[in-house]
Parts: structure tokens; sequence; C-alpha cells
């Protein structure tokens, strides 16, 4: 097989809508008893990302767009510093990507999976907690030989 159907280079990264980040973080801090927005487009997502873990630090679930939203923004992080298609990660409902260089997966269930709920990958994208946590508790499935995230994360803030 030829080298470029046995591996993928980078995909590119998916551009979120500010207006629909804005409007899922505003919906976050309203649930939260907190003043809307009122910082720099730049920081929107990560503005939403910490919306979400303030909800889950009370005891609260988060507003479903914000969750997704910030689910899927650390996802295209994770995409953007491990560009690849060996493994795909899966944080149901919200989404799933595919990552990681090495072999490219074309049919069927993938060989290396992993899944987790939205809080877990949150925390695990920014340092909350480590892979190793997550997997001694339960709250990670992998499954494959190159179903190991640890290398990757905490996600930089730079990715």
């Amino acid at each position: 097989m030829n080298a470029s159907r046995e591996h993928n280079g980078p995909v590119a990264p998916r551009k979120p809508d500010p207006d629909k980040l804005r409007a899922a973080l505003d919906a976050q801090l309203v649930a939260l008893d907190e003043p809307p927005y009122d910082g720099p487009a730049a920081s929107l997502a990560d503005a939403l990302v910490q919306a979400v873990l303030a909800a889950y630090d009370r005891g609260l679930r988060p507003e479903r767009d914000a969750a997704r939203q910030a689910v899927r923004h650390l996802l295209d992080r994770l995409t953007a510093a491990a560009p690849g298609r060996t493994v795909e990660v899966r944080v149901p409902p919200y989404a799933a990507v595919q990552a990681i260089a090495g072999p490219r997966h074309t049919r069927g269930t993938p060989p290396n999976v992993v899944e987790t709920d939205a809080r877990t990958w949150i925390e695990l994208a920014v340092g909350r907690i480590t892979w190793a946590e997550a997997m001694a508790k339960g709250a990670v499935s992998a499954s494959g030989a190159r179903a190991d995230l640890s290398d990757h994360l905490p996600l930089r803030a730079d990715a």
C-alpha cells in the first residue's frame, strides 16, 4: 500500500462560529448567575471551557450547548496538536474525532478507540486530572495499542 493511504497528514482545524460560542457561553454564565462575557473574542472558547468547569464544580449539569462547544473546542485542539487518524476519541453524545499520527484506519470500528464523558475529557484536556488517574478510576475506556493519550494531555495553551 502506498504511504498516502497508510498515513494521514494534518487535518485542517475546524473554525468555530464565534456567535455560537458567545451564545453558549452567555447561556452558561446566566445559569451560573454570572454576568455575560465581556472579554476578548479570541478568548471565547477558553472562557466557555472555564464556565463549564465552574458548573461541574458547583455540582450543576452544564448547559448542553455549552458542554458540547467546550468538548468540541478541546477535541479540535487535540487534533491540531496531534494530527492523524490512528486513534478515534469519542465524547458522547457531543463529538468524536480522529487524531494521532500513524496507520490510517478506513473501515469498520477503529482498532484504537478512546471514549469518555464530557467532564472527564475537559478535566483531562486542561490538566485537572491525569490520564493515569482517569484510567485508574475507570472514567476512560481505551482499546488498542495506540489508545493512550498521556503523551498529548493536558493540551498546551498554544495547541
